[in-house]
């Protein structure tokens, strides 16, 4: 067979660029690799020498679209650090800040940059001439989360009310009771997003993964639990290094992560739904099963339904929040700096983010390490492209690339986050 290649020199509706090449020769796939080729950005070398407290609104940079992820994983484990907890109101006010992330990034990734895919489109632009109503209901949803997000967090983008230890300020309960109406509306939208979703047509894929993701003990996860896996990983955060290492792959400028001695898992909204459905509200649980899901799903084409599902969660837990709040007396626990390693991890929307800080006496940060979800991802990515690649050797070239970037996008990868996709070549030799 003559040597073959395929290039698209950049993949639409991913945050961050890259590339992927397969290799296909004698009939087989002989090689799949994820080139991120972004270049690295050395967030853990410059928040060397920086003090504890501005790691916060440092971290946050990391990414636009998940910037209280970084927050939280970094007061969380610099609170681990200094020994001290955040509770009551304020740990509430926290949850109810990431289900403003959690609703805007997922509403995005569903309405905006994965459902063209199933519905035929290049785009959402192009989506927007025959489906009016559904892009529109997208940015209005996207908006709640947003709200919630500047509402709590001072400004939609890289909020700056996050602190160690607290916030800066904290709304009273009839500021807070002004997002109700709103978020009663987000809620009927999210309802009616996991039926549309679950309309698609799904390829016949589920592959056997390990999953890994936090479990709280009576919550459905977002800052807090013990990480946990499929295969009966059950640890604290401060041994998440003893179990997950990090590679230099000569190809890519991103480290990829694996569990020692298992290989590659997955983490994510599918990790989080099947590790943590019992955790659901009933409403989430309901839609889950009306779009015809079971408490476990593994086909990375339906991850489109369980993030409507977790937009629903999240706004049904923002609106129990607000309901429950009582104004806190202070808005931030005191801190006194100490020499201390400490360590944190949240649920991102794209699945967990561990943080590790080292700080000495005067609460300067002399070592941290930030392992974003995209990048624990890539070799999982790798192995669904290439056990999805091997029985469609047959397709034509143009509509089997189509069908590997659709499903690099299941994972809606964060690749400015990885570098610490998307150029596609398909050879065929």
């Amino acid at each position: 067979m003559k040597s073959k290649t395929i290039k698209v020199p950049h993949l639409a509706r991913v945050e961050g660029e890259g590339g992927l090449h397969i290799k296909i020769k004698g009939g087989r796939v002989e090689e799949v690799k994820l080139q991120i080729f972004e270049p690295p950005r050395f967030f853990e070398a410059f928040l060397r020498g920086r003090h504890f407290t501005e790691a916060p609104d440092l971290t946050s940079r990391v990414c636009g679209i998940c910037p209280v992820a970084y927050q939280m994983s970094a007061v969380h484990a610099l609170e681990d650090a200094l020994d001290v907890k955040v509770t009551g109101p304020l740990r509430a006010l926290r949850r109810l800040l990431y289900c403003g992330e959690w609703i805007e990034s997922h509403a995005l990734h569903i309405l905006m940059l994965h459902a063209p895919d199933f519905l035929g489109y290049p785009d959402a632009f192009r989506m927007a001439r025959d489906h009016p109503e559904m892009v529109k209901l997208g940015l209005r949803l996207k908006k709640a989360g947003n709200t919630l997000v500047a509402f709590l967090g001072g400004r939609e983008i890289h909020p700056i009310n996050v602190r160690v230890g607290g916030f800066y300020q904290v709304p009273t309960r009839s500021e807070l009771a002004t997002l109700t109406d709103e978020l009663k509306w987000a809620r009927d939208t999210a309802r009616e997003t996991v039926r549309w979703a679950s309309g698609f047509d799904f390829p016949d894929f589920e592959p056997d993964y390990e999953f890994v993701a936090l479990r709280h003990e009576s919550e459905y996860p977002l800052n807090e639990g013990r990480l946990v896996s499929s295969q009966g990983l059950d640890i604290g955060i401060k041994e998440y290094e003893d179990h997950f290492e990090e590679t230099q792959a000569p190809y890519s400028h991103a480290l990829q992560s694996a569990h020692r001695g298992r290989g590659p898992y997955l983490v994510g909204p599918l990790a989080r739904f099947s590790l943590n459905f019992d955790r659901l509200p009933p409403l989430a649980q309901d839609a889950a099963r009306d779009a015809g899901l079971g408490p476990v799903c593994r086909n990375p084409f339906q991850s489109i339904i369980v993030r409507g599902v977790e937009i629903l969660f999240a706004v049904e837990e923002a609106l129990s929040i607000i309901d429950a709040y009582e104004m806190p007396e202070d808005p931030a626990v005191p801190l006194e700096p100490r020499p201390a390693t400490g360590f944190g991890c949240t649920e991102a929307p794209r699945g967990i983010l561990f943080h590790r800080y080292e700080i000495d006496h005067q609460g300067l940060i002399v070592k941290a390490k930030l392992v974003p979800p995209t990048a624990q991802n890539q070799k999982m990515m790798e192995r669904d492209l290439h056990d999805y690649v091997t029985p469609r050797l047959d397709l034509p070239d143009d509509k089997l690339t189509w069908q590997c970037e659709q499903l690099i996008r299941n994972y809606d990868p964060c690749i400015s986050c990885a570098t610490h996709f998307l150029r596609v070549d398909i050879d065929r030799g």
